[in-house]
């Protein structure tokens, strides 16, 4: 059995453990459980390191739970909020769980016949007809008040300024939380529970409710990754146009590789231990590699690799490439006739825009690319010029000459024609 807190130490990936959990994992198999929020029917890249986490334990031999808080994602938790959640249906909390088991699959294994295999549990269907004289005479007599109020994510909410202060709801989100845990480690044996730091007070309400229901011998343990962030202290995986998304319907295989090959050297050189299961020689061997030749940006490469590999698929990946490379690299107007219309409007969303009537199909080039507006040539004269000494490009072929007509044949997608000037000027035109 692998040191499970070794490789998460390494890694970067551990920020507080109760004493005694090194070892405890040491001695046996142990079922251990992160919990997630059902809110949206996709995780996204802020939910990784936890569920990195839980692929890491497996492939040290321990028993992963994903726990979806159907019950709690209906109330929500103060730890680092500043509003309460919105109520979810049950059909919605359904949608969004097998969306996000969909997802994880590809992280865990839940399918195998080994005893540690993954499973995914919902606390709605152990909390769904458990009434309010249950909650208090089972959780609320274990745990006092100045117990829960000695927690900082409570402390914050009521001292903050800007709070409008804590629902009764929202301040007994630890206890319910702790009886999550409770729950588990009496019906599937879990003694471990996994989460983001930021989640410490919650999770050791419960291994206390744990102690004080069962028995002080009770052995009930709690492990926190630290929160990612970014080299210059901003919150990690957001972006100006939102959230980095796991699901490719709302951010496309090519934009989420295209968030990790982006990233600064200092977070290429985290991020590679966090979210790749590659090994400690090879990704010492990266960075050491990385260090002699930054401008080669191997680090970056290998991580969108592995990264985008694992959440979409090697085709996903040799399209996102490929994609990358129409903008930076040579490729012709087969490459680009490959990419689905999301990954072309997302390759090209920077470039400069410019819509025209499709009732100019059928007229000259230098008509057409030189509407009013438009401001991709400064005349008709210069653009003779530059077509006729083989500078300006239409979907990715050079243009014949310019008057050579264009016609509803050379629309990609129906509707786009891409015009490059020189090697590195591009601009979209939309054909309506």
């Amino acid at each position: 059995m692998k040191n499970f807190v070794e490789e998460l130490r390494w890694r970067g990936m551990l920020a507080q453990m109760m004493p005694g959990t090194e070892e405890f994992l040491m001695k046996e198999m142990v079922s251990a459980y992160l919990g997630t929020d059902p809110t949206a029917d996709s995780l996204h890249i802020g939910h990784l390191c936890g569920i990195m986490m839980l692929r890491h334990l497996q492939r040290c031999g321990h028993k992963p739970y994903l726990l979806v808080g159907g019950a709690t994602g209906m109330i929500g938790d103060p730890s680092g909020k500043s509003q309460e959640r919105n109520l979810l249906d049950t059909e919605t909390l359904y949608h969004n769980q097998e969306a996000i088991k969909k997802q994880v699959s590809k992280f865990l294994d839940f399918d195998s016949t080994e005893p540690n295999k993954a499973e995914m549990v919902n606390n709605y269907d152990w909390m769904k007809d458990f009434t309010f004289l249950d909650f208090a005479r089972t959780v609320g007599k274990h745990i006092t008040v100045n117990y829960m109020m000695a927690k900082d994510s409570v402390k914050r909410r009521l001292n903050g300024e800007a709070s409008d202060g804590l629902s009764f709801t929202e301040f007994t989100y630890q206890l319910l939380q702790g009886y999550d845990f409770l729950y588990q480690y009496q019906h599937y044996n879990i003694k471990l529970q996994l989460g983001g730091n930021d989640q410490w007070g919650n999770m050791t309400t419960g291994s206390e409710l744990i102690r004080r229901t069962l028995g002080s011998e009770a052995e009930a343990y709690c492990l926190t990754c630290p929160l990612i962030t970014k080299a210059d202290g901003k919150k990690f995986g957001k972006t100006e146009s939102g959230n980095i998304w796991l699901d490719r319907n709302r951010t496309s295989p090519y934009a989420f590789y295209q968030f990790w090959l982006n990233v600064s050297d200092d977070d290429a050189a985290k991020y590679i231990k966090i979210f790749t299961s590659l090994d400690r020689p090879t990704i010492e061997g990266l960075i050491a590699e990385h260090s002699e030749d930054p401008g080669r940006r191997t680090l970056q490469r290998r991580l969108a690799e592995e990264v985008t590999r694992m959440v979409h698929s090697q085709e996903d990946l040799d399209m996102a490439i490929a994609a990358s490379n129409i903008l930076f690299g040579k490729s012709t107007k087969e490459n680009l006739l490959q990419l689905d219309e999301q990954t072309f409007n997302d390759v090209f969303k920077d470039v400069p825009h410019f819509e025209v009537s499709k009732e100019l199909l059928g007229q000259p080039a230098v008509e057409i690319m030189n509407q009013e507006g438009m401001t991709i040539f400064p005349s008709k004269s210069e653009m003779r010029k530059l077509v006729k000494g083989g500078g300006v490009s239409l979907n990715k072929e050079k243009l014949a000459a310019f008057d050579q007509v264009i016609t509803a044949d050379d629309l990609i997608d129906g509707k786009y024609l891409l015009v490059q000037k020189g090697k590195k000027n591009y601009f979209l035109i939309i054909v309506k």
